[in-house]
């Protein structure tokens, strides 16, 4: 899986990088079948927000998350995927 991280009005450390990448390889334990993954991260004043786009075979999902915090706002980003990886995937195995 390749990850593509992009900061607006933020600078991508390496310890966002690092928790960014750790917290999707939750999602790769439910679904490997990734091709790319593209995440912006943005900071406009109080509101940090998180956006991520998973290309797989034949589909595409999209979702974002905002909070007072990057770090949360990510982990509800994630949580977010997870339940449309997990959709996904029982629609491909009951199909």
């Amino acid at each position: 899986m390749q990850i593509n991280l992009t900061g607006h009005h933020v600078e991508i450390t390496s310890s966002l990088r690092e928790y960014v990448t750790t917290k999707f390889t939750k999602l790769e334990k439910h679904f490997d079948h990734f091709n790319n993954v593209h995440i912006v991260l943005t900071v406009e004043k109080l509101k940090h927000s998180a956006e991520a786009t998973i290309h797989l075979k034949g589909n595409e999902m999209f979702a974002s998350a905002n909070n007072e915090d990057m770090y949360k706002s990510i982990d509800s980003l994630i949580d977010k995927l997870d339940k449309q990886v997990l959709k996904y995937k029982g629609k491909i195995n009951n199909h």
